[in-house]
């Protein structure tokens, strides 16, 4: 029996199972074999022979077998829990999802946005009420929006915005990349940022967790932005200081919040979060979609044939 080329690992993400992906990926690669580990010695037998896995993790105890493994394609965007430098050592590339959640999380924004633009949350209240009484509404047309992170999600972001005749803001590491929205500012330019949060009355926060973006969006920069802004979180929750958001809810400083992520994340069911009328959770929820081992497998293929190309230039590629 000759070895497959692709492993697929144990693992489930939001609800979809690891066979799968696995079935997908045989869509995808129909002249390869698709070889799918349900158990950790399954895994260890087919890391030992494959050039090709597919999964959210791999220890290095593995590594130390998987003497023909050349590519280990992440199923996440992040890779910050993989054994990088081990992978390294043992000429093994990595890839990850990066854009997988684009589409889906861009339209769970947009629906954040449009509920306080035309203010859903106060006609959910009157309609539980039984209360027939117009309300005041906002449009999104002509306004600021200032979005924190101009990745793949980032940019799915801006650019479903665009439609909207709003102006937009972006920040990000790399400000001489530029991007797709009408000005960009640097993630260590603080007068920047605080001039971009003062003139939003969205504020975006789609990047992810590092030093440098914990508690970029605190009580100086909700001091910034005013009354009428209202905060989209879909990045990591200690990227917004809990506390000072709070504060600002309870004086009304800002107009409210649309939180996908949390710090403390789960949000515990007494937290002072859940009181507030002008606040809408969601339970990480953002990222759910339908088509994750579809676009997944998108990335996987084009990869394999770049492999067998020689070509190592893979998407995605961190490693």
């Amino acid at each position: 029996m000759s070895d497959p080329d692709i492993a697929v690992l144990r693992q489930k993400i939001h609800g979809l199972s690891a066979e799968e992906l696995a079935e997908t990926l045989r869509e995808h690669l129909p002249d390869r074999e698709i070889a799918l580990a349900r158990t950790p010695a399954e895994e260890r037998d087919l890391l030992s022979r494959v050039r090709v896995a597919v999964g959210h993790s791999i220890d290095e105890a593995a590594l130390e077998s998987a003497a023909n493994l050349d590519l280990f394609a992440c199923v996440y965007a992040g890779t910050g829990h993989l054994p990088i430098d081990a992978l390294e050592a043992h000429d093994v590339a990595v890839t990850n999802a990066s854009g997988v959640h684009g589409p889906n999380i861009a339209e769970h924004v947009l629906g954040n946005v449009l509920y306080f633009a035309r203010r859903f949350h106060v006609a959910e209240r009157q309609q539980r009420d039984a209360h027939w009484q117009s309300f005041q509404t906002h449009e999104l047309q002509g306004s600021t929006v200032t979005v924190v992170g101009l990745g793949a999600l980032g940019e799915a972001i801006v650019d479903r915005l665009d439609a909207f005749g709003v102006e937009t803001i972006g920040v990000r590491y790399t400000p001489e990349k530029g991007g797709p929205t009408d000005e960009v500012v640097g993630l260590d330019d603080e007068d920047g940022i605080h001039d971009a949060f003062a003139r939003s009355a969205y504020v975006v926060v789609a990047c992810p967790l590092t030093e440098t973006t914990r508690g970029i969006v605190d009580a100086d920069a909700f001091a910034s932005m005013e009354p009428d802004t209202v905060l989209v979180n879909v990045g990591r929750g200690p990227v917004v200081d809990t506390e000072a958001l709070v504060s600002e809810l309870r004086s009304n400083g800002i107009r409210g919040a649309a939180l996908d992520v949390t710090d403390p994340e789960p949000l515990p069911s007494d937290h002072d979060l859940w009181n507030f009328e002008n606040v809408l959770v969601t339970p990480h929820n953002a990222g759910h979609t339908p088509q994750y081992w579809e676009r997944l497998a998108d990335i996987v293929a084009e990869n394999v044939e770049k492999m067998d190309a020689g070509d190592d230039d893979f998407r995605n590629r961190v490693v």
